[in-house]
Order: C-alpha cells, then structure tokens, then sequence
C-alpha cells in the first residue's frame, strides 16, 4: 500500500508543455503552487519537506479532514516609494498562494508533528501501528 497520496498536483500529459505557453514565452515568472515536496519513508513515519520561501509561519495552514491532509500558505505584499508630494515613484503588489492534500489514511493524525525553519515545512506523520487480524472460533452446528 503506497501512503501520502498527493491530490491536485499536475500531471506530466502530452499537452501540458503548452498549458502556460503565453505566461513563459512572455516572461512570466513559475507559479508558487509549484512548490517543491519530498516524502520520505523513515519505517516507522513519513517526513513530508515542503519548500515554502518567503513564507511566515503565520501564513501556513494545515487542515485535516478525514483521511486528507492538506497545506495551505497564502500572502501578500505591497511596495510602495512616492517622492515628497506623495507621487508614486513605484508601486508593486504581489500575491502568492499554495495548497495541496495528501492522503493519510495509514498514519496516526494524533502524533503528527509540524516544523517550519528556513523557508521549509516538515511534517513528521507517524505510521499507524498495524492491527493483528481478529480471530474468533466459529460454532459447528
């Protein structure tokens, strides 16, 4: 059984080299969903590192729901120079968002551990304990 299956990612299609065509030939720059995520399996857990520049710790969620883990991190900013008679020199915003859900039907969500340092979020998911199977003698009637 595979865990921590990852939903809404992209997929690798025929067509997908052409799904941003305009953003890149253009110059747009790569979307912040496209953060980069590694599990790893350490036997008895999984360490999820999920890269997060630029980033608060204060700007990352995350939500269980079930059997679904899911990151989100949202934030903003805003730029602004004027010369002394409040005239705009420059004026940037910026927005960035990221969400994405795992599968962690096999972990114990009541050990999961959350660290966030230098722009990356680790997840410690503990594995559930396996269950021996259940037995029971059966009436011969």
């Amino acid at each position: 059984m595979y865990g921590l299956t990852p939903f809404g990612g992209t997929g690798f299609g025929l067509w997908d080299t052409f799904n941003d065509f305009d953003k890149n030939f253009f110059g747009g720059s790569m979307p912040i969903s496209s953060c980069k995520t590694d599990i790893r399996d350490d036997g008895d857990k999984y360490v999820l590192e999920s890269e997060l520049p630029g980033f608060e710790k204060e700007d990352i969620k995350l939500d269980l729901s079930g059997t679904q883990l899911t990151i989100s991190a949202e934030h903003s900013t805003n730029n602004d120079e004027k010369d002394d008679k409040g005239n705009y020199i420059r004026r940037e915003r910026t927005f960035g968002s990221y969400k994405r859900s795992f599968d962690i039907g096999d972990i114990d969500t009541e050990s999961i551990s959350a660290e966030y340092k230098n722009g990356i979020l680790t997840i410690e998911l503990p594995k559930k304990s396996p269950e021996a199977p259940a037995t029971k003698r059966l009436e011969i009637k």
